[in-house]
């Protein structure tokens, strides 16, 4: 495709600090009309900052911005929103009790009009819609569509207003394979009308498969910019963090061993998070792994075999015991759990990394001792989970919310996978069974690849592992059996092979012919 030379967007020189802290240095990025330009970079890379420069979030230290030609004015949203530049973020920022209709004109009529004028407003919706092929009920009730219609919404609100520059945050993340499908056309319909796209992935085949060129950011510098066609995946990551990244290969466990945790018929939770007469059996040195579209029970599932929710209806049993919904007892049975949010769940960000490594065996002899906690004891333990586990960042006395995602997730992972009497290696230990939920959500590519590696050498150590993924390729890559997950009940168990992404999507859908 032959894209026009003309920019509709110049970032000129843009630098940004936050104290000592570089985000971005010195960056200069064209995007042409009817482009898709992808833009990467791992976590702290730079990206948002950088966006949010652009959106008017933040103001550049240095630097300038234009659009279509003219300057932008600085640090002003509304300014980006009248130049046409819009943004589709990673989390939908819609009202579930308000109408299609209502959320698109929130926010465009002025507060002091005393009437509102929605006929106006849906013939231009429709117009809009028709145009790039966005077919959604105006009248709907957000709150009763689908993941992939709420993203067409999400892109309506932004086309609706005139935006000539769309911005797209992760924007396949908690797709189903057909939704993602859907949403490439729709960016090949706006390309077509003149429409200019950011794209922000880390899923690389996808950069490649719809973007015209991609621009890396690394440590806030731009360190490589390249047309797509050429390039491979191998090549934007080696840009993304520096070196060649080795991602986990798929391979068939050695050998099955006994069954870990057994769910027969078991119904628990309620509303969009339940399960519904669910059965699965988790096996030692094998990982099972859960597609589907976050909302659909998984958050349930989690917290059963964590102990924080219980079961009303069926039959749970761990090691051939009823499952405790006692959380202390699960851990010290050998359960270990790699949480959804590691921000709000994994981790207290208030308190150090010594606290947090220590937090779920903080009564048990190791660092326990007559009602007092034993400090050096889990000062150590963290010490040796930072080096195990390359936990960067600080020691053990930093604040754990001072540590980037990567390094949280990681050091969740060792306090998970090192026992406090068994720190010599990370295989010296393996849990019963470890609940993986979005273990590597948010990651970039190097500390995907890390936490996905650990999670094989678990299973390969002898862990029952429940792998619960939004991500595809890490449900294929890593399951050796694979069941979906839809309106709280759950497929068959079956091998990752005897699954296409066709039929796993369709399940994720709700298809009876998955």
């Amino acid at each position: 495709m032959t894209v026009p030379s003309q920019p509709v967007l110049r970032l000129c020189n843009i630098s940004k600090r936050f104290g000592d802290l570089v985000a971005n240095s010195d960056i200069s990025l064209e995007l042409q009309r009817g482009e898709v330009l992808a833009l990467l970079g791992e976590n702290g890379a730079g990206k948002s900052t950088l966006v949010s420069i652009l959106f008017g979030h933040y103001t550049a230290d240095a630097g300038l911005i234009e659009v279509m030609g003219q300057p932008l004015p600085a640090g002003d949203p509304k300014a980006a929103l009248a130049a046409g530049i819009g943004m589709v973020h990673q989390h939908f920022t819609l009202a579930d009790n308000l109408s299609v209709l209502d959320n698109v004109m929130m926010g465009s009529e002025p507060l002091w009009q005393p009437f509102t004028r929605k006929r106006q407003a849906l013939e231009h919706l429709q117009q809009v819609a028709q145009r790039f092929g966005l077919a959604v009920d105006p009248k709907a009730l957000v709150g009763s569509l689908s993941v992939g219609e709420r993203q067409r919404v999400e892109i309506l609100k932004a086309l609706y207003r005139g935006a000539k520059i769309l911005i797209l945050d992760e924007p396949t993340a908690v797709l189903t394979p057909q939704e993602s499908e859907d949403l490439f056309k729709v960016l090949g319909m706006m390309v077509a009308e003149g429409l200019s796209i950011i794209f922000i992935s880390h899923k690389l085949g996808e950069v490649l498969r719809v973007s015209h060129r991609v621009a890396v950011l690394r440590s806030g510098h731009l360190v490589a910019e390249a047309p797509a066609q050429g390039t491979s995946q191998g090549q934007l990551a080696q840009w993304m963090v520096g070196h060649a990244i080795d991602a986990p290969q798929r391979h068939p466990t050695a050998s099955v061993g006994n069954e870990v945790c057994v769910l027969h018929d078991v119904s628990a939770g309620s509303g969009r998070e339940r399960l519904d007469n669910v059965s699965l059996q988790l096996n030692a040195g094998e990982i099972v792994a859960i597609a589907g579209v976050s909302g659909n029970g998984q958050v349930a599932l989690a917290e059963l075999l964590c102990g924080t929710c219980q079961a009303h209806q069926g039959k749970a049993t761990l090691l051939g015991q009823p499952l405790s919904s006692d959380p202390q007892r699960l851990v010290g049975m050998g359960v270990a759990r790699i949480p959804e949010d590691r921000h709000a769940v994994g981790v207290v960000g208030d308190l150090p990394v010594w606290e947090n490594a220590a937090s779920e065996r903080l009564r048990s002899p190791a660092f326990s001792r007559w009602g007092w906690v034993l400090r050096s004891a889990a000062k150590a333990y963290a010490q040796k989970v930072m080096a195990a586990f390359d936990v960067r960042g600080g020691g053990p006395a930093t604040a754990a919310r001072s540590l980037s995602g990567g390094n949280m997730q990681k050091l969740i992972l060792g306090r998970a996978l090192m026992h406090p009497e068994h720190t010599r290696t990370a295989l010296t230990y393996a849990p019963k069974l470890i609940v993986a939920h979005q273990p590597t959500w948010g990651l970039d590519i190097g500390a995907v690849a890390y936490v996905q590696q650990q999670l094989i050498a678990a299973r390969d150590a002898g862990s029952a592992v429940l792998l619960i993924s939004d991500d595809l390729d890490e449900v294929l890559t890593l399951g050796d059996r694979v069941a979906v997950m839809h309106a709280g009940q759950l497929t068959e168990a079956r091998a990752a092979l005897d699954w296409s992404r066709e039929a796993i999507g369709l399940a994720m859908a709700g298809s009876e012919h998955a």
